[in-house]
């Protein structure tokens, strides 16, 4: 009825002020955006927001005014202890100038930095690494321990910090070092050689020379639960903690299709042929190198359940009851060694997706 009278009144040359003005929201009418905005839910006026930032240098850079900055150094985040966990602490761009400046540096250093997103009042938030050196600057990587004294902190290496951040930090920080390591290992354009200029908000990369865009990636891997109806087969590779086991994982070749790639790993690692599988949920996992974990659930072919571990991809598989799963979730804390000198059977921690998976495979068997 709205869109007919909307019509109607076009073929009369009279317009509906309200009506019309929500039927602009989204195109770049800037007198109008404000008022539209007010009709559209908070996560979408984010999302237009940060659009807005990744789209146009000038509002990027008039948000980075008003906005907070994450810092790292080297790819490792500014963390401080607090109660057997970490704050992450955010400065202002005037702080983040005061700092630069006592260290000798100028405040063009703040181009390296990336958008990471934004509150609800739109605060945009950034991430600088002091540690790292761009192609494109002449700044040095700027000295670690004497910044950590000046900041109260240390930069810490994520992996290792994960677990004692709470999940709105975690997921800033997974994506803030995800979008560093991707600048400083694209700061050359592939096909000329030449060196590439990121946007203000570091949503991509230019080639100056033939005006090539680049854009951050991730490499997509499949994380795979499988199940022969009342047992679940996990897995562990060397580098694993001890004790702890998760579900196969391993990236999608070229070509593959998602249940292609679940059918393939779940063969090359441990010798199974999967009859099905149903999607779950996906997850950024920043290490190595900012992967999509696509989590999935698989069931084996009945009569076919003898693993045949692939001793290049594992260190051991095996299928786990119920009853063990379940008391391997219920249990907290760090993994355990016991009095004969091996570990408990542990699985991943909740923040991970393979958790997840694991959970909802104990709760589909009560």
């Amino acid at each position: 009825m709205l869109i007919d009278k909307w019509i109607k009144n076009k073929e009369t040359h009279k317009e509906e002020p309200e009506l019309t003005m929500s039927l602009y929201c989204g195109i770049p009418y800037k007198r109008k955006m404000l008022r539209c905005y007010r009709f559209l839910s908070t996560y979408v006026t984010k999302t237009r927001y940060l659009f807005e930032l990744k789209e146009d240098d000038d509002a990027c850079k008039k948000a980075q005014q008003t906005g907070a900055f994450y810092l790292f150094h080297s790819l490792a985040p500014l963390l401080q202890t607090t109660e057997h966990r970490y704050r992450v602490p955010r400065l202002s761009l005037l702080e983040v100038e005061r700092l630069l400046d006592k260290f000798g540096q100028d405040a063009q250093r703040i181009e390296d930095s990336v958008l990471i997103g934004c509150s609800e009042r739109h605060e945009a938030w950034f991430a600088l690494d002091l540690g790292l050196n761009s192609s494109s600057s002449t700044h040095a990587s700027l000295p670690k321990s004497e910044m950590e004294t000046e900041l109260k902190g240390s930069f810490t290496e994520l992996r290792k910090a994960i677990f004692q951040l709470n999940s709105m930090d975690s997921s800033l920080l997974f994506t803030a070092q995800a979008l560093l390591r991707w600048h400083d290992g694209h700061q050359f354009c592939s096909r000329s050689g030449q060196p590439t200029k990121k946007n203000i908000a570091g949503s991509k990369r230019v080639c100056p020379s033939n005006n090539i865009i680049y854009y951050p990636q991730m490499a997509p891997v499949v994380i795979t639960l499988v199940s022969d109806g009342t047992r679940c087969l996990l897995a562990r590779q060397s580098s694993f903690p001890k004790g702890v086991y998760s579900a196969l994982a391993g990236f999608c070749d070229i070509g593959e299709s998602v249940e292609e790639a679940v059918q393939r790993e779940v063969a090359e690692e441990v010798g199974l042929e999967v009859e099905s599988m149903q999607y779950s949920a996906s997850q950024h996992w920043p290490f190595p190198n900012s992967s999509l974990m696509i989590a999935c659930h698989a069931t084996v072919k009945p009569g076919q359940t003898e693993i045949h571990v692939n001793f290049r991809e594992l260190e051991a598989a095996a299928w786990f009851s119920y009853d063990e799963v379940a008391t391997a979730l219920r249990r907290k804390g760090p993994y355990i060694q016991q009095q004969n000198e091996t570990f408990q059977f542990s699985v991943p921690p909740k923040l991970a997706i393979a958790h997840q998976l694991i959970k909802e495979w104990v709760e589909k068997q009560t």
